[in-house]
């Protein structure tokens, strides 16, 4: 393969991938001097007016939806030849087809993983988008921006060259997907494609990331897989192994994995897609529920019935819409952090409400302004160095309705070591800006054991008021976090009283 110096205006670094429809080149931007990647539709098919359509049609989906948790389009263009390509954002952390041939990923890990890839498939799916071939090869990994190390990186969904929009998904539509993560409806030309399709691959991904036989890869095989370096199975036009169309038998998932998610994924790879979740949306809130179940077994059946929870955006069913979020003053990556589960301990005496709750087995005490309640027992997405969560509570006079509700008061009160491992508290802070509030000078104060850099921010509407702090425990080993949304009118010195209430041995 010839490797050409430029495309377009720029400067052709290095391979990145070959597959069945394209060849991805790592470009480098000398105006921007940032780095992307070229997605060039492949010679052999640059005659075919279908295949340069559906090329096109990738990038006008990715343009129009624009969205973070998929690969953005910067650009469009047309090689001298005729040949179209299109200029997208580099993953630079590649594939999780790459990490998956080092070896298993950790159980918590998968599981969050897992999550992430759901809330990206959903985003399609809300914009009557099917992928329908969702494999390890198109999920890839890119750095966050900067100044938002939390998370180090973000999990995006690419290769959209299979997706349609879902009016035109049915009705002698081209077979095309990967064998082992492809639904079995997909195979059938007659068939009506769906997100439930994409549930199939989303099950399929469950049992590669968690199962006992997960370093096998149904989909293996093949060519290069386009702009992550990673193989895939280039035979979309080829037969599937009838083995891999839904799991046989009992599922053998590892050690660690509640017991729960093994229903969750037989029920995303049924063989018929009326046997399936309806769409991403539903098997992310089902995944988030099988492992909220085995973090909260205190939880009464009810409540879990109920779905109660505090979470954060796009959560499954419990989730804040954005509208929501926007009106309430809170960001995405604030919300992120803010999901508590399980139960707290409190020093209720019958007949006396509470004055305090512990969480962590005591070793996070938080003092309860009157009329306030604790709980949760857990920082959702916030794993320590055992795979556990780390502490984290949610304390207000209604607890359940706080996020969804700007009028109820309330905070939120976390304690990570793996937070204070990579960033101070003064940074920590940076990462959570709310950008539609005025920001007030940021302030210092020793409250009960801990010294706080705290900022507030006022917002205006319904929730006028939001203040984030963050300290060291008194070991310095721990980050102790805390959201504030204070009672209106409650005065200056009311989140001091607050922060000086938490006490973390």
């Amino acid at each position: 393969m010839t490797v050409p110096d430029r495309i377009g205006p720029y400067r052709v670094e290095r391979l990145l991938g070959v597959g069945s429809f394209a060849t991805v080149w790592l470009g480098h931007d000398p105006v921007l001097d940032s780095y992307v990647a070229i997605k060039v539709l492949a010679e052999n098919w640059s005659h075919d007016l279908r295949v340069r359509e559906r090329f096109r049609d990738e990038a006008r989906l990715l343009r129009r939806i624009d969205h973070e948790r998929l690969v953005r389009v910067h650009a469009v263009g047309e090689l001298p030849d005729g040949r179209p390509y299109a200029v997208l954002a580099w993953a630079d952390r590649g594939s999780l087809r790459d990490r998956l041939a080092a070896g298993p990923l950790p159980v918590p890990t998968a599981l969050h993983l897992l999550d992430e890839i759901a809330a990206g498939v959903a985003v399609l799916h809300r914009h009557g988008v099917v992928h329908r071939d969702l494999t390890p090869g198109n999920i890839l990994f890119r750095s966050a921006p900067d100044g938002t190390p939390d998370p180090v990186e973000r999990v995006v969904i690419a290769d959209l060259g299979l997706a349609k929009a879902l009016a035109a998904a049915s009705g002698l539509t081209a077979r095309a997907g990967t064998p082992g993560y492809m639904a079995p409806e997909q195979d059938d030309p007659l068939a009506v494609v769906d997100t439930r399709a994409d549930v199939f691959g989303l099950g399929r991904l469950g049992i590669r990331l968690l199962g006992m036989d997960g370093a096998t890869d149904p989909g293996a095989g093949g060519a290069r897989d386009p702009g992550t370096g990673g193989t895939r199975n280039p035979g979309a036009a080829g037969a599937t192994d009838p083995g891999t169309d839904a799991p046989k038998g009992g599922l053998r998932l590892r050690a660690g994995v509640p017991q729960q998610v093994s229903t969750v994924l037989r029920t995303a790879t049924a063989h018929h897609p009326a046997g399936r979740y309806p769409d991403a949306t539903a098997f992310r809130a089902a995944l988030q529920r099988a492992v909220r179940e085995r973090a909260t077994p205190e939880q009464p059946a009810r409540e879990r019935a109920a779905g109660y929870r505090s979470t954060g955006p796009g959560r499954g069913s419990g989730a804040v819409p954005r509208r929501t979020l926007r009106r309430l003053g809170l960001t995405a990556a604030t919300l992120g952090w803010l999901a508590a589960v399980g139960a707290t301990t409190a020093d209720a005496v019958p007949g006396r409400p509470a004055t305090s709750v512990t969480v962590a087995g005591g070793r996070v005490t938080v003092a309860l302004p009157p009329g306030w309640q604790g709980f949760g027992d857990g920082w959702a997405g916030q794993y320590g160095g055992d795979g556990d969560l780390e502490p984290g509570v949610v304390i207000s006079p209604r607890p359940r309705r706080w996020l969804a509700d700007p009028t109820v008061p309330g905070a939120f009160v976390g304690v990570s070591t793996t937070a204070a491992a990579r960033t101070t508290p003064a940074g920590f802070l940076a990462e959570r800006p709310h950008a539609d509030c005025a920001t007030a000078p940021t302030r210092r104060t020793r409250q009960g054991n801990i010294d706080w850099t705290v900022i507030s921010f006022a917002c205006g509407g319904s929730r006028s008021a939001i203040v984030e702090a963050a300290g060291y425990d008194p070991d310095g080993t721990a980050l102790v976090y805390a959201q504030i949304v204070p009672p209106v009118g409650s005065g200056p010195d009311f989140v001091d009283r607050l922060l000086a209430g938490i006490r973390v041995r």
